[in-house]
């Protein structure tokens, strides 16, 4: 009885964390979520341990650009890490060897999303983009998307 309850899961720790999903990305909704489709499966992926900049703010569509040409209509490997609030399968993305959330963070255009990540990799690459300027990191002050998101809600409470 025991085995029958541990078994499932087992299976569903699996699925949930660590586990690799692969298909081709059907679309780019911003500079870290995408969608891809395995099989006749569509899964929205959320990159993990980064931020890219949200809708009207400056860099978000260098930052969607630039996922789009990384990843749009190529085959992906998806590292699983879990499932945030909104359902949305969060992962690290890679196309070939290049790993995708650590390659927009090289190139300014996210944020190392330390609140939850404590990735060193990411954290090297945005401290390397900032002393180059590259990217967002060229303007005298760049808002986080968290500080972002949390201004225009209060904006809009007003």
């Amino acid at each position: 009885m025991l085995a029958g309850l541990l078994l499932p899961l087992l299976l569903w720790a699996c699925a949930v964390s660590g586990a690799d999903l692969r298909g081709r990305v059907v679309s780019v909704s911003d500079g870290d979520t995408l969608k891809v489709v395995s099989g006749r499966k569509e899964t929205t992926i959320r990159l993990a341990g980064i931020d890219a900049p949200e809708r009207r703010q400056p860099y978000s569509e260098q930052a969607k650009r630039a996922l789009s040409e990384m990843v749009f209509g190529k085959d992906v490997r998806v590292v699983i890490q879990d499932t945030d609030r909104y359902g949305r399968t969060v992962g690290v993305v890679y196309v070939g060897r290049k790993q995708v959330n650590l390659e927009l963070v090289r190139m300014g255009l996210a944020w190392h999303y330390r609140q939850y990540s404590d990735d060193k990799d990411l954290a090297r690459a945005e401290v390397e983009a900032r002393k180059a300027r590259r990217g967002l990191w060229a303007d005298r002050k760049p808002v986080a998307p968290w500080d972002w998101r949390r201004a225009n809600a209060a904006a809009a409470r007003r």
